[in-house]
């Protein structure tokens, strides 16, 4: 059995992780792979976190695509061999014209659970415009969807299956820019890779808007390392990448801004 308790200290998702841990303990027990439902990605960031003190369990985790935001996680003890095939997943299609009623990501989602699934169950949604959406879900309720995802909006769709080779994902927007700081605080180099005001970043952060690495930060002056992502409510993630000092003792940070 897993120490529950002292790797339950102080996490922010506590329900999500105490399922994990159960389904852990459950593969140490029957040397089996288990799967988790889909975890949004401060859940999945919190539990690596957690998971990567212990020599008992492996994790691998995937959502259908490489820059897919939900994701399950397959779940084994370190002995038995573990890779990304065994995380199940399935990719559908939702096909309709949606050329005089555009339905967003939030209608799509909102279809789904209509039909009686729960979010767990759903990965990621890809908006194709006039033409449907993309979805990730378990593959359990594909056939259920198939048959009862009829109606988007106003919009009729057919539901079926699809290779995951067929997912239309689009790269995301990035624009890489160098800024020089006097210190690496969180409001000094978010404003400068946001493209706005300090005393405005800081309104966001007291606010609860930003998170470092998934995590809700309610400090400016925390400090940023290589490797961070820093992420706005709304406004994309921000990857702080190269930090040198200069000759003036200042920090010269490349950033990556995804839009």
């Amino acid at each position: 059995m897993l120490p529950r308790e002292e790797l339950l200290k102080g996490v922010e998702n506590r329900d999500s992780i105490a399922r994990v841990i159960d389904q852990a303990d459950q593969a140490i027990k029957t040397w089996e792979v288990v799967l988790t439902d889909f975890l949004s990605p401060p859940e999945l960031a919190e539990i690596q976190q957690v998971f990567s003190r212990l020599t008992e369990v492996q994790l691998v985790a995937w959502g259908g695509y490489p820059q897919a935001e939900r994701q399950r996680i397959a779940i084994a003890r370190s002995e038995v061999p573990l890779d990304q095939s065994q995380v199940a997943v399935t990719a559908l299609d939702i096909a309709g014209n949606f050329l005089f009623d555009t339905a967003t990501h939030r209608d799509f989602l909102g279809a789904m659970l209509g039909t009686g699934l729960v979010r767990e169950k759903t990965g990621d949604i890809i908006v194709l415009g006039e033409r449907g959406a993309q979805a990730i879900v378990v593959p359990e309720l594909a056939e259920f969807l198939e048959i009862n995802l009829k109606q988007v909006r106003s919009v009729p769709v057919k539901t079926q299956p699809i290779e995951f080779s067929e997912l239309k994902v689009r790269e995301p927007k990035k624009k890489e820019l160098t800024t020089v700081e006097a210190s690496l605080r969180l409001d000094a180099i978010a404003s400068a890779g946001f493209g706005m005001s300090r005393s405005k970043m800081v309104e966001l952060i007291d606010g609860g808007d930003v998170r470092v690495n998934w995590k809700e930060v309610s400090q400016a002056s925390s400090q940023v390392k290589t490797g961070d992502l820093i992420a706005i409510r709304g406004k994309g993630r921000l990857e702080v990448g190269e930090i040198a000092v200069t000759k003036k003792d200042r920090y010269r940070v490349q950033l990556t801004r995804y839009m």
